[in-house]
């Protein structure tokens, strides 16, 4: 087992949001920005999608005797993935597209260097409210919606787009937290000892 040793994940990501995840479920880690260009074709298939970010960004920063955790979440509707909306134009679109629908937030997660490399996703299901045009307005308008899959972040004012979701929330938040400490405890449970 030789990366389990590893006192630490190295997180293959710049997102705010996955740090916290990481910091609110007392797993100790370490940020490494990966050089990874993402390319998210609408017609491709979500789960193969997320899966080849997340390998890609944890294969990037990767080394020996480290444990390292790739995560990439995308939004679907419709067999359509929802990405990052580039402008303001884009994420009025995107939100009224969503308005009312149920749409799948799906998480790719790889977590290389324990006794094997593992690659596997998660869907969580929401719910959006109808939307009136002054919300999506006044949501587009705060610019919480840049940067994020789907133009809107449900840990934020995005919840209060939200009507309902069945799964895992802390996966539409950014990365599947149950399914993430599942993995630890199979391959390196050291890093759930409980620490504040």
């Amino acid at each position: 087992m030789g990366g389990a040793q590893a006192d630490r994940l190295t997180l293959a990501s710049t997102s705010p949001q996955r740090r916290a995840i990481l910091e609110q479920l007392a797993i100790p880690f370490e940020v490494v920005a990966p050089e990874y260009v993402e390319h998210d074709p609408p017609d491709a298939d979500p789960a193969e999608l997320v899966l080849r970010h997340a390998e890609g960004k944890a294969r990037s920063v990767h080394s020996q005797g480290q444990l390292t955790l790739g995560v990439d979440t995308t939004v679907v509707l419709d067999d359509r993935v929802y990405g990052k909306a580039a402008d303001d134009e884009a994420a009025h679109h995107m939100l009224n597209e969503l308005s009312g629908r149920m749409h799948t937030v799906v998480s790719g997660l790889c977590l290389l260097g324990g006794d094997e490399d593992v690659l596997l996703h998660e869907k969580t299901d929401v719910t959006f409210r109808l939307l009136s045009h002054d919300v999506v307005e006044s949501y587009v308008a705060s610019g919480e919606w840049e940067g994020r899959a789907g133009a809107y972040a449900i840990q934020g004012l995005g919840g209060r787009l939200v009507e309902r979701i069945e799964g895992d929330y802390l996966n539409v938040v950014g990365l599947p937290g149950a399914l993430l400490v599942s993995l630890l405890e199979r391959h390196a449970p050291k890093l759930l000892q409980t620490r504040r």
